[in-house]
């Protein structure tokens, strides 16, 4: 049987982005992307250039993802540029993604978060746990409703992003997937 899939966000778990921005946490280093590939914004008749994005990104964090029991895949809005700027970073392989088309941002009446029926067809029935600082009961109920395979939903919270208890987690549920194969 396959590993379970692990849905991967960019900005919250991987990149604290609501961390104090005077401060830099330890043990990230920072990365500035160029926001605009290149073009030029015009503000007030002239030409200006959008500030580069800055993101903080934890090196340690990849040797911790490769060593989970997971088939990582990314679900961020980088959507394939994660595998441009961020996976270098990390020293992670070039991922698979979820492309998101047209969900992107479009927020659904019903409350569930744009990303959480993309990623439960991807999985097909696949067990999944999905790193995010976006997530809520809503989107747990609908992958408990519209999934036929365990599904774990962890919230990082995008002032620190993932941590040890975080992976300590992620490895946690991954055993109890190995183990009901074993028994079940």
């Amino acid at each position: 049987m396959n590993r379970p899939l692990l849905f991967l966000d960019v900005d919250g778990p991987l990149n604290p982005y609501a961390a104090k921005p005077e401060k830099r946490p330890d043990g990230y280093t920072t990365l500035r992307v160029d926001q605009d590939s290149g073009s030029s914004v015009e503000r007030g008749g002239l030409l200006a250039r959008r500030r580069p994005l800055r993101l903080w990104l934890n090196p340690e964090h990849g040797r911790a993802l490769l060593r989970l029991d997971y088939e990582l895949c990314w679900a961020t809005t980088w959507m394939d540029d994660a595998n441009r700027w961020i996976a270098p970073v990390l020293g992670l392989p070039a991922l698979p993604f979820i492309d998101f088309g047209d969900a992107l941002f479009q927020e659904r009446p019903d409350g569930v978060h744009w990303k959480t029926d993309p990623l439960v067809n991807y999985a097909n029935g696949r067990p999944f746990a999905w790193v995010d600082d976006e997530q809520s009961d809503l989107d747990q109920a609908y992958v408990t409703a519209h999934h036929r395979g365990p599904g774990l939903l962890h919230h990082v919270n995008p002032r620190i992003g993932l941590r040890e208890d975080d992976f300590r987690t992620l490895a946690d549920f991954a055993r109890s997937l190995n183990r009901q194969r074993t028994t079940g």
